[in-house]
């Protein structure tokens, strides 16, 4: 016989023979497989749960949550999810709500302010090291995502779009586990673009423990959802269409590049509640290629190789080809802005570099070209001509502080939006005695000898690597009061402790 304890949002069975516990259900998660998690995943499932946990007696291993004292011995217990910690949530910088309408979303920019404390260390030229690291996880060309996901503390997903395979990171065994998807979930693969999810929270959709974003896939757009005590997760379909490029939201308006029945691009609307929206037939545009979109001014601009498509609510999308022999350098960055608010992207003619103004309206005139002395790299103002800044317009030249640099070449990977900062500041990768084109930094070539720094108020070198090829790969994030580097070669991830937010 077991005895049933009903809590809030659980049910568990207590075993009358042995007094161990034993969770049935709880809400959000679907089916409980409680023999996977008691092989050694107690601990976490308990802090997910906020269950208690025994201090000093071992009458039983994880108790319902709630109880304060063991029903055996009366002893105290330790109680989880009592005070939660708070940790900033963490999407990818591609999907920070929180920014400002006059900085560009879908760019690599958050509004966390990480220079305030990575300022603190002490600066060039002294190179530091990272404070923590985390193994990195099986599949390691992945997107990260943390956040609380309806449970009481932080946990880190891993999804390796290329596999369609889930991954999640267990703090307290420090092991990544796979989640397997549950029976009649989608396949989470998609490689016709950039990945870009869009988290939940972001929508006007009721919370559901569990849940995390809105994700492409070859077959459809998807909300996916997380069962960590089972290791498995789930899909629920939202649209019935092969994506083509990741969702972006616009005035609570969701836009999604698909491919018609017919074979032409499609532009599927839904509301931010996901209610069914205006459908336009795109023509034949291409089906692949495409970046994140980038939302700015009121329209979403998803870029490509061969032009533009830019999108503003309740009208009809543009396509806007590149003009003349004009092909833009995607690799070097994205837009910037200049100080007119107007926003451009960098490219080449065959003969020189120039910026181009995006998103023009002009009906008979030509996109405005600025032309430029050689490439620039970065994105959102944050943006370097070999190992110098660019502090006025994207076309103006370079503000040279030390001519020594001048033989590097500067990588921008994450920009940290602060109001109170004249300049950008942010997370950048410095390729030393470098003297070679751009391209070929970002290509396959090794560069021999590349630091990690934080540009700002302090410049600050956080770490040193050596022989480092494919630097694109390199994807930033944080989690855990901390900010970490991954790239798929490194049998480490490289984390730098964070002050904790105020």
């Amino acid at each position: 016989m077991a005895y049933r304890w009903e809590t809030p949002a659980s049910i568990w069975l207590e075993d009358e023979r042995n007094g161990q516990f034993e969770l049935v259900s709880s809400d959000g998660l679907g089916r409980i497989d409680w023999q996977a998690a008691a092989r050694g995943r107690l601990a976490d499932c308990a802090h997910l749960l906020g269950a208690s946990l025994p201090r000093s007696c071992d009458h039983a291993a994880i108790y319902p949550e709630g109880f304060a004292f063991c029903p055996t011995c009366g002893r105290p217990l330790d109680r989880l999810g009592v005070a939660p910690e708070r940790h900033p949530d963490w999407w990818g910088p591609y999907a920070d709500a929180l920014l400002p309408r006059h900085v560009p979303h879908g760019l690599p920019v958050t509004s966390l302010a990480l220079g305030d404390s990575l300022e603190e260390r002490p600066p060039a030229p002294e190179v530091g090291r990272f404070d923590a690291a985390m193994p990195p996880p099986p599949n390691a060309h992945c997107v990260f995502a943390a956040a609380t996901f309806g449970f009481p503390e932080q946990r880190l997903l891993a999804l390796a779009p290329g596999r369609g395979v889930l991954q999640y990171w267990d703090p307290l065994a420090e092991v990544w586990h796979v989640l397997l998807p549950e029976e009649g979930a989608a396949d989470l693969a998609f490689g016709a673009s950039d990945y870009g999810w869009l988290p939940t929270s972001h929508l006007q959709v009721p919370a559901r423990r569990g849940d995390v974003a809105l994700v492409p896939t070859a077959r459809g757009l998807y909300r996916l959802a997380i069962n960590p005590v089972s290791e498995t997760c789930r899909t629920e379909a939202v649209l019935a269409a092969p994506v083509v490029a990741a969702p972006g939201l616009m005035r609570r308006q969701l836009g999604v590049l698909v491919r018609n029945p017919g074979g032409t691009l499609g532009l599927c609307g839904l509301g931010a509640d996901l209610s069914p929206g205006p459908q336009f037939d795109c023509g034949a545009l291409p089906l692949t290629g495409w970046t994140r979109p980038i939302g700015y001014d009121g329209q979403l601009f998803w870029l490509h190789g061969e032009g533009q498509l830019a999108w503003r609510p309740g009208e009809a999308p543009r396509w806007l080809a590149w003009p003349d022999t004009w092909l833009p350098s995607l690799d070097l960055g994205g837009p910037t802005l200049s100080r007119d608010g107007r926003m451009w992207l960098i490219g080449h003619d065959g003969l020189s570099y120039s910026f181009l103004e995006l998103g023009a309206e002009r009906v008979q005139a030509r996109p405005q070209r600025e032309p430029i002395d050689g490439a620039r790299l970065g994105f959102a103002n944050l943006l370097f001509r070999r190992g110098h800044p660019v502090v006025d317009e994207p076309w103006s030249g370079e503000h040279v502080e030390d001519q020594h640099e001048d033989d590097s070449l500067v990588l921008p990977l994450l920009r940290s939006f602060n109001n109170n900062r004249s300049q950008p500041s942010g997370l950048v990768l410095r390729f030393h005695k470098y003297t070679g084109r751009a391209e070929d930094a970002l290509a396959n070539r090794v560069i021999a000898r590349t630091t990690v720094e934080w540009i700002g108020r302090r410049n600050v070198i956080l770490d040193e690597v050596a022989r480092l090829a494919r630097p694109l790969e390199c994807v930033p994030f944080v989690y855990a009061n901390r900010l970490w580097l991954h790239h798929p070669d490194w049998n480490r991830i490289r984390g730098w402790n964070l002050e904790a937010p105020t």
